[in-house]
């Protein structure tokens, strides 16, 4: 045991578990942590807005396969975390959030900046703790980093009142955990994997889902091999994009709402559709009544909440995915013949021409400039996106070739996170280029973090592709309420380029694919954070698909 502040312990804690960085901003209710942070090895980015913290340790997260960390202080700047919380929680994210709060007597007493972030976080976090004494600080930061990185990964907060921070304890430093109960399930039921492999042999038109739990669990190389050997082409969901090569024979590209023609043709026909590490969301699957309904369905996933949610697999199975993604493919590799299934090959190789014969386009547009853009980046390349058009043209048409290098906001759909993700990926990833597609309307949400990307000399690139308007809620109103635009025109307001030069950033706007390729280029080489200034039309639509068995109704708008 050592004697020591809460604040040391915390501190200590967090460098056991090999934190390097946490992103934040202080206040009075965090101060003696900043304070013993100040002679610490731990590096701290001060961001401009809290949930920019909360988004860019998720990038952080998603680029490393790191646990991410946040910091801000009670009140107002623990509630600016609630929203990166709840991006990190509803796309697997595993980060750890740090809030200050008032004294413990004052708590419940409605107190300055007082909030109650444990009740306001609870549905939005795999767990949370409030440290009543400095005493148990290590045990609580043990468990926090246990629960968020195992089992299916998510947000954990530590709330912090002030005075555990200074009180002087007998501090001991273990690898125990404090949470009963929690015990993930990870190993494949033999029974099920047998009856996974039966229904895989027997089919003549497999298909595969991928989805993010894919990456999570490290899975693609055993993903990719399964796919080989039964011939199954492979559909991804926005998540689980860069769980297969998408220049792969195989690759469908992205299923769903605004997925690829591919994909959505593809999927529908199969007659045994394996699922793994998806949740099967409304944006995947449309009226879950019609979704494949011919297919009998393997679902794999380490969540068993998952498992029968939103669709009831005929073979469920709860585990981790590349525990279970090897076992059958062990099972399957001893008797299996591949060449069974020429014609399934020849029907996909059918739609994937027809499909790359539609989308011949050039012009400023965006489905040809992201086209171009893929040319010049390397393959390790990290993408962030914003929430909208930008998104699901960067999703379409932007091909991802390595896991974690495509980073969105996939459940809570949040604008402004490309940004800040970027920051954090570029943080965790500092060799590579790190670009964020954004559209003007996500970008102005968190562009005041152009500060933190300066001054801490975080280089990256940022595409505005800039229509002037809000631009999916624009195509919405294009499509079901006959042009009646309400609410949408952002105009010309900012300039993006004198944007960047007052944070001391770079600007360029561009008005050809020449120069848009010529800018890209500077600004992977620029030592500062670039932003393009890309003006697009605000008519172009994302190409809609209708989800497999489903028509596009306004249920599904957003």
């Amino acid at each position: 045991m050592v004697k020591m502040t809460g604040a040391k312990a915390l501190i200590e804690s967090l460098k056991r578990q090999k934190v390097e960085v946490i992103f934040g901003i202080p206040g009075g209710a965090v101060l003696p942590i900043y304070d013993v942070l100040y002679d610490s090895d731990i590096k701290h980015i001060l961001m401009r807005h809290e949930q920019c913290a909360a988004h860019a340790s998720d990038g952080y997260a998603r680029a490393s396969g790191r646990v991410g960390v946040c910091m801000a202080t009670s009140g107002p700047g623990a509630t600016n975390l609630v929203t990166g919380i709840a991006n990190a929680y509803m796309d697997s994210s595993p980060i750890v959030a740090l809030t200050g709060n008032v004294p413990r007597a004052f708590i419940g007493k409605d107190a300055f900046q007082e909030t109650d972030i444990v009740g306001v976080t609870t549905p939005i976090t795999k767990c949370n703790f409030q440290i009543k004494n400095a005493k148990e600080i290590s045990k609580i930061v043990n468990t926090a980093f246990y629960v968020a990185s195992t089992g299916r990964p998510g947000p954990v907060l530590i709330d912090l009142p002030k005075d555990t921070q200074t009180e002087v304890d007998d501090i001991e430093f273990d690898n125990g955990i404090i949470l009963r109960g929690y015990k993930p399930n990870i190993e494949p039921h033999p029974l099920q994997i047998e009856k996974a492999v039966k229904l895989l042999v027997q089919a003549e038109k497999p298909v595969i889902i991928a989805g993010g739990g894919v990456i999570t669990s490290g899975a693609p190389q055993e993903l990719l091999a399964l796919a080989e050997l039964l011939v199954a082409p492979i559909a991804t969901t926005l998540m689980g994009k860069g769980s297969v090569p998408e220049n792969h024979p195989l690759s469908l590209g992205m299923l769903g709402m605004h997925g690829t023609i591919t994909a959505n043709k593809i999927v529908p026909e199969a007659d045994v559709l394996l699922a793994v590490g998806t949740r099967f969301s409304d944006r995947s699957t449309g009226k879950v009544e019609t979704f494949c309904r011919d297919a009998k369905i393997i679902h794999i996933d380490i969540d068993a909440a998952e498992v029968g949610k939103n669709i009831r697999p005929h073979v469920p199975i709860v585990a981790d995915a590349k525990l279970a993604l090897k076992a059958i493919y062990d099972r399957l590799i001893k008797s299996f013949n591949k060449n069974e299934r020429s014609l399934w090959m020849n029907r996909i190789q059918e739609q994937k021409k027809q499909q790359a014969e539609m989308e011949n386009k050039d012009g400023m547009t965006p489905p040809h400039l992201l086209v171009e853009l893929r040319k010049i980046l390397p393959q390790d390349a990290i993408i962030t996106t914003e929430v909208g058009q930008n998104q699901m043209w960067s999703a379409l048409y932007l091909k991802t070739y390595k896991p974690r290098t495509f980073i969105s906001s996939g459940g809570l759909g949040t604008m402004g996170f490309g940004f800040p993700a970027s920051l954090g990926a570029k943080v965790a990833c500092p060799d590579v280029p790190v670009l964020d597609i954004a559209g003007d309307g996500s970008f102005i949400m968190t562009e005041q973090d152009l500060a933190t990307s300066v001054s801490w000399n975080i280089p990256v690139t940022v595409i505005v592709l800039n229509n002037s308007v809000l631009g999916m809620v624009a195509q919405w109103q294009r499509m079901f309420y006959n042009r009646r635009y309400s609410a949408i025109d952002l105009g010309k307001i900012p300039d993006f380029v004198k944007l960047a030069e007052a944070y001391g950033a770079q600007g360029v706007r561009v008005g050809s694919p020449e120069e848009f390729i010529k800018a890209v280029k500077m600004a992977m080489k620029s030592e500062v954070t670039t932003v393009i200034d890309v003006p697009i039309s605000s008519e172009q639509n994302v190409f809609p698909m209708v989800p497999p068995g489903a028509e596009i109704d306004k249920i599904m708008i957003g």
